[in-house]
């Protein structure tokens, strides 16, 4: 299965229309248009050939997910008056916020680990749970501590309640390593944020729709 192309996908969306060459983070040289066309087609089908229980996804994300999230650090300086010229506005006229918190889990943070100059800080739960003794783990050891994690009912997903939660079918956990990984025998710490990074679209969090769509939980 092709999953590394998920991930790699989104490098050849951004540039398959561009008139000059371009190069990836793989290292690959120069494409024309109609290849790289060719690649994010395949690509995509990699993805909708990907396809798992809503209800084991929601498993999964519900041991990862978070209630808290730090976004970024500048927007705590904004006085919230709205402003006409107010640099921390958004668009759509709402604020760009430091940090943002949900009465349930919302949010996989796509860092590890955060701090701000204000003296807040955050330690991602999947940062200590799955990298308890070391900066990567196998693909064994990743299905093993994603399973031992604490789940609450996430925000996003089927409900389901914290005693019907145990899973029992391996094959997700595993699904979502492979996604992670790619290629790779083990998975870093370093690599896990940068991929979640990918499937968020840039954002500092992976919500139930990013998640879902990842390991085709629909």
């Amino acid at each position: 299965m092709k999953i590394v192309k998920v991930i790699g996908s989104l490098c050849l969306v951004n540039s398959a229309l561009a008139f000059a060459p371009t190069r990836c983070a793989t290292g690959s040289t120069h494409r024309s248009s109609s290849s790289l066309h060719a690649d994010v087609a395949e690509a995509e089908s990699d993805v909708a050939s990907i396809t798992t229980d809503p209800k084991e996804a929601v498993k999964l994300f519900g041991r990862l997910a978070e209630k808290y999230i730090m976004l970024d650090s500048t927007a705590g300086m904004c006085c919230y008056s709205a402003c006409s010229d107010c640099e921390y506005r958004e668009p759509g006229g709402g604020y760009r916020m430091a940090d943002q918190s949900s009465a349930r889990p919302k949010w996989i943070p796509t860092y590890d680990h955060r701090s701000f100059g204000s003296g807040k800080e955050h330690t991602t739960k999947w940062n200590t749970g799955i990298f308890t003794d070391g900066p990567a783990v196998t693909k064994a050891e990743f299905v093993e501590r994603v399973i031992n994690m604490k789940f609450a009912p996430p925000l996003g997903g089927p409900f389901l309640a914290k005693s019907a939660a145990a899973i029992e079918d391996e094959s997700a956990a595993a699904a979502l390593f492979d996604i992670l990984a790619g290629e790779k025998e083990k998975l870093t710490r370093h690599r896990m944020g940068k991929e979640m990074k990918a499937l968020s679209g840039g954002e500092e969090g992976v919500t139930w729709n990013h998640f879902s769509a990842a390991l085709g939980a629909k």
